[in-house]
């Protein structure tokens, strides 16, 4: 399937650049890391966000047809990892709109805003206020903590307090005798709704939208990549060697689609030898002597050879991913087997910041981070997947499926609908496709769990 030309033509239209700043502070991607193993397990959060924490409504409007509440509550990521949100952030806003008369229970959708999408006006407009119409059905609208993305890290500080941020809302809406409840989003929105359920205790429904398994293929293949600020991110890269030397070895998602597949050869350059075919002796790896690797050809399996000790199987990969993703690591790979690592001899700044392979591998390490922080994969499966109800678009430009685990690999039972088209027609005339799958959703949910309150 190609790609929406639409979506292409978009993309050339806007002049923002992704990442201006660069990586963010290695000191906070350190930090946020460590607080991923936390997180990213439903288990060890059981007790991070207690269900009596604090949510004020500071005002409220009344319409012809709803109830308008302005409301907010600190960020519990503010108490969780001090300094790692920005001061105006902290406080968490949302809007929650509650129709004057109930149709069936008192039904909330939690949604989650995409890229670009500030404030509360386009939410409430295109899906909120249709949701009173069609289903009597409520919404609460988090506003991100971020409104653009200013450094690689943003990305991740924005998915932990999210996450975090739901949670206490879910618990909220709870108390207040709401139900059911469920989640969803657009682009971006749909990530974070994604990860937000992840950590949630119960059976919830999800309606992710033109979203997937991984923000990784966002910014490294997907027509993103463009906008991202490659020249700043290959500098602070190259020249600040705690990235390659520390960063990396934080980095612990290792499935099958995964930066990590080819660490063991990172870790020790000398078996490039072998892999390329030129030892004879290839009994370590339990190899045919002289097998060699093809780039691009059937035997490029060989470069995945260490997954196998994880349980990760090549069959798994689609084999699109493989070319493209083995020919990244094997660069980076070469570079430091040729050059040796920063520290082992020294080099001007000019020198670092010029080295050929110096591209691909900020690619690389960007599909590491990436992955790290919004691989579904790294995260709890949700309760029960078959509420999951996934939205996307055949001919998305925004978010590449080809290189990556599907979301049905990842979450056993969960439905994928495609629509026609690509990301931006979706987007712009789809939306009364994404409401009716939450109410299919919604619907699913109250069949199957009718006294679950």
């Amino acid at each position: 399937m190609g790609v929406s030309r639409l979506d292409l033509f978009y993309r050339r239209l806007l002049l923002t650049k992704l990442f201006i700043g660069g990586w963010g502070k290695p000191e906070d991607l350190k930090r946020i890391f460590e607080f991923r193993k936390i997180i990213g397990d439903r288990e060890k959060c059981k007790f991070l966000v207690p269900e009596d924490y604090p949510v004020y409504i500071n005002k409220t409007e009344e319409h012809a047809d709803c109830l308008i509440h302005d409301g907010f509550l600190i960020s519990p990521l503010e108490h969780l990892v001090p300094g790692i949100l920005p001061a105006e952030s902290v406080k968490a806003r949302f809007q929650f709109i509650v129709p004057k008369r109930w149709k069936n229970h008192r039904p909330v959708c939690i949604h989650l805003a995409g890229t670009g999408d500030h404030f509360f006006w386009r939410r409430r407009t295109l899906m909120a206020r249709p949701m009173i119409k069609e289903a009597g059905m409520a919404s609460l609208l988090l506003e991100n903590p971020r409104s653009s993305l200013k450094n690689v890290s943003d990305l991740f500080v924005m998915g932990g307090a999210l996450i975090l941020e739901s949670t206490v809302l879910l618990h909220w809406l709870q108390r207040e005798g709401y139900w059911p409840l469920g989640m969803t989003g657009i682009s971006m929105g749909g990530y974070m709704a994604s990860l937000a359920v992840t950590n949630w205790p119960k059976p919830i429904p999800l309606v992710p939208c033109l979203s997937w398994s991984t923000a990784s293929s966002v910014f490294t293949t997907g027509v993103l990549s463009r906008a991202v600020n490659w020249t700043e991110l290959e500098k602070q890269y190259a020249i600040n060697s705690v990235y390659e030397e520390e960063i990396i070895n934080l980095l612990e998602y290792c499935g099958a689609d995964s930066f990590k597949m080819c660490q063991e050869f990172l870790k020790d350059p000398g078996s490039l030898g072998d892999l390329l075919g030129l030892s004879e002796d290839r009994t370590s790896t339990g190899q045919k002597a002289g097998q060699g690797l093809l780039i691009g050809g059937d035997h490029v399996e060989q470069l995945l050879s260490s997954v196998s000790s994880s349980g990760t199987t090549v069959d798994s990969i689609q084999r699109e991913s493989v070319t493209s993703l083995s020919f990244d690591l094997l660069t980076f790979s070469l570079f430091r087997s040729v050059n040796g690592n920063t520290h082992r001899g020294k080099k001007t700044d000019s020198d670092k910041c010029c080295r050929p392979s110096l591209h691909r591998e900020s690619i690389s390490f960007m599909k590491g981070v990436m992955d790290e922080c919004t691989h579904m994969a790294n995260f709890s499966v949700p309760v029960d997947t078959s509420l999951i109800i996934v939205v996307q678009a055949k001919e998305d430009a925004y978010i590449p499926r080809t290189g990556v685990l599907s979301l049905q690999e990842i979450w056993p039972g969960c439905e994928v609908r495609y629509l026609k088209g690509g990301h931006i027609s979706a987007y712009l005339f789809k939306q009364n496709v994404f409401r009716q799958t939450i109410y299919d959703a919604f619907n699913r949910f109250c069949v199957k769990y009718p006294n679950l309150h």
